[in-house]
């Protein structure tokens, strides 16, 4: 991994700066002139830009939207990759994401044998399936932090058979595993831990696979709805009619997404409900709780097809730019971004709407605008569908009219942090009032102040709170690197962004 210049801005008003080696000075007007610090720092001062921009808008009110750009999709790439390695041939993934989670995944793929070529410059991976099949019976894997990786590949070798040691960063370490690999040990696999010091149900274990010893298990998926998508990606490897019944309902957005990938890769899996008028288990749409099925059956015989398949540009990614509609009054498209997407991100827009904002279908991609007075409102919404973005909207929260209530989020506090605490803990610093529950957070509005954020080396505090900056002074990111776990360029397009919207 390459890594990156982080740039540190600073916007300054009637101010002499001194010209150094080190320092660059852009000069967009006489009010405004732009300090970049083009040496490696291990924080980001973030530019706080807002004012600049109402009073351009005062003269030349922004029409035209601000393009941007934005990577490949993490939870995509990652189950195009194993989906590809499950296949039989040679699939080739087009637009897919660098970074420190997919590269874990793609050198775990290799490490288990199977072929693959890498254009990184292109964004294209090849890989070569073996219908099912692992290259090697025996290999070391290290997942790194992907908990896509940690979870996707559990599963697949879980019902290989093989002996396969398993490691991971000390984040990915305290994060929980004992749901997937109980429902593995119901399958017949065997999980040994390998150090003394190792917890049960955490990495690091090594599994001993026999392959599928029953026809059906039950996955509990409150704590995170990637043990059902590993298991279900996995499922057509059985030799019978394959059922995984569910426990808990959380992450409904990331299975839809998991089961319409597996058909377009050329697999079925359908969805059961339970009916409440026969004590039966069946597949239908107008039963007790039929928005949310009680488990799947994947039938046997069928197989993965080898595909050229397109990845979608990260939505989640996405969000952190259509955030900065509300936020600094500017209409805003993320290019290629569309309501049909596979990912549930995308919801996080309606949120928005319900903020005042107004989002357009265009063929490059949505366009949200930016309420018509100016002011955003607070709302409560229930955030299980894409959860992924609570801190982004926790990050503008405190500018927003009245407070805003995220619930829905209670296993976020299991996540690469305990995000309610963290996000609770860094509006705290600034000095914005918040309510913390075990699955819920309320944030009231107010100025926030001066901070130094902790990311706790979490991808998604950096580039949330990086928003709180542009409208606030003196918001400093501290390890603004972790931000490569998923989206290595964040702040190089986010300056690029600054730039743009300062040019205009």
């Amino acid at each position: 991994m390459n890594c990156i210049l982080l740039p540190v801005f600073s916007i300054v008003k009637y101010q002499i700066l001194f010209y150094t080696k080190k320092t660059k000075i852009i000069k967009f007007d006489k009010n405004i002139i732009l300090k970049r610090n083009t040496a490696m720092t291990e924080t980001y001062a973030v530019p706080a830009i807002y004012q600049a921009i109402q009073e351009r808008q005062k003269n030349t009110p922004m029409e035209t939207p601000i393009q941007i750009a934005v990577c490949g999709s993490k939870s995509i790439t990652n189950r195009a990759l194993l989906l590809a390695t499950l296949a039989a041939g040679r699939s080739t993934l087009r637009g897919a994401l660098f970074s420190d989670d997919s590269e874990h995944f793609l050198h775990c793929v290799q490490d288990l044998g199977f072929q693959t070529d890498v254009d990184e410059t292109a964004k294209v991976v090849t890989v070569t399936g073996c219908g099912g099949a692992v290259p090697k019976g025996e290999a070391h894997l290290y997942v790194g932090s992907a908990g896509t990786a940690a979870r996707f590949l559990t599963a697949y070798l879980g019902i290989s058979q093989g002996v396969y040691s398993m490691d991971a960063s000390a984040q990915m370490r305290k994060r929980p595993m004992a749901p997937l690999l109980d429902s593995l040990k119901e399958l017949g696999c065997e999980i040994l831990y390998k150090e003394e010091t190792s917890q049960e149900g955490h990495f690091p274990f090594i599994i001993k696979s026999h392959g599928f010893q029953k026809d059906r298990i039950t996955v509990n998926i409150d704590s995170s709805s990637q043990f059902l998508s590993a298991l279900l990606i996995s499922s057509c490897l059985s030799k019978e009619d394959f059922t995984i019944y569910v426990e808990g309902t959380h992450g409904q957005s990331y299975i839809d997404m998991t089961v319409k990938m597996m058909k377009q890769f050329g697999v079925t899996t359908t969805p059961l409900y339970y009916c409440g008028g026969n004590s039966e288990s069946h597949s239908c749409s107008g039963c007790v709780n039929s928005t949310v099925p009680m488990g799947y059956r994947t039938a046997a015989g069928q197989s993965y097809k080898a595909a050229e398949y397109q990845i979608e540009p990260d939505v989640s990614a996405a969000c952190y730019f259509y955030a900065m509609s509300p936020l600094l009054g500017i209409p805003v498209q993320v290019e290629h971004v569309h309501f049909d997407s596979l990912q549930g991100d995308v919801a996080f827009l309606r949120i928005l709407e319900k903020m005042g904002c107004r989002a357009l279908e265009e063929k490059e991609g949505i366009v949200l605008t930016p309420p018509k007075n100016g002011v955003f409102h607070g709302v409560t919404a229930d955030m299980s569908a894409c959860s992924d973005q609570a801190i982004t909207l926790a990050a503008i929260a405190p500018f927003a009219d009245a407070p805003t209530t995220i619930t829905g989020i209670g296993h976020i506090r299991f996540q690469e942090s305990d995000r309610i605490r963290a996000i609770a803990t860094e509006l705290g610093k600034m000095g914005i009032r918040c309510e913390e529950k075990e699955d819920a957070v309320t944030i009231f509005p107010s100025q926030p102040k001066a901070s130094l954020v902790e990311t706790y080396d979490d991808h998604r505090m950096a580039m949330g709170f990086s928003l709180t900056g542009l409208r606030a002074e003196g918001i400093v990111i501290d390890n603004p690197l972790c931000c490569k776990k998923t989206f290595v360029e964040y702040f190089d397009v986010l300056d690029r962004t600054v730039q743009k919207l300062l040019s205009r």
